[in-house]
């Protein structure tokens, strides 16, 4: 009994590592599509850079890089960041998400930025 307890804990507790690890991209991933969404709505508006790199920050956190674009009458958020947690450490995964919206005002103060814009958030790698 103690031989078998001994040979399957470990399979056991990498199983439940690789849950532990699949669970927390999957979480990260979430997080970084909602803040995609809000803050190319947000652009979309016509909110200004900063105003975007905030609301990105307040839904993906702080340790985030976020970058806007424009595609004629497209407006684009990507946010990339990496996999929070203990996984995270260990895997170093970077997730990237990215949300697209058309523009609701020509004359939008983001419309006029230059493109693509880093919106400086988090370390620049």
């Amino acid at each position: 009994m103690t031989a078998e307890f001994a040979v399957a804990l470990p399979a056991v507790v990498l199983v439940l590592g690789l849950l532990l690890a699949g669970s927390a991209a999957g979480l990260t991933q979430l997080r970084l599509e909602e803040a995609a969404r809000a803050g190319a709505r947000a652009l979309a508006r016509g909110e200004d850079a900063a105003a975007v790199g905030g609301i990105v920050r307040h839904l993906a956190g702080d340790s985030v890089r976020a970058t806007v674009a424009a595609d004629g009458g497209w407006l684009s958020v990507t946010v990339s960041g990496a996999v929070s947690g203990a996984a995270g450490s260990l895997i170093p995964w970077t997730l990237t998400a990215r949300a697209w919206a058309r523009s609701e005002s020509p004359d939008a103060p983001a419309a006029s930025a230059p493109w693509p814009a880093p919106l400086g958030l988090g370390r620049e790698a």
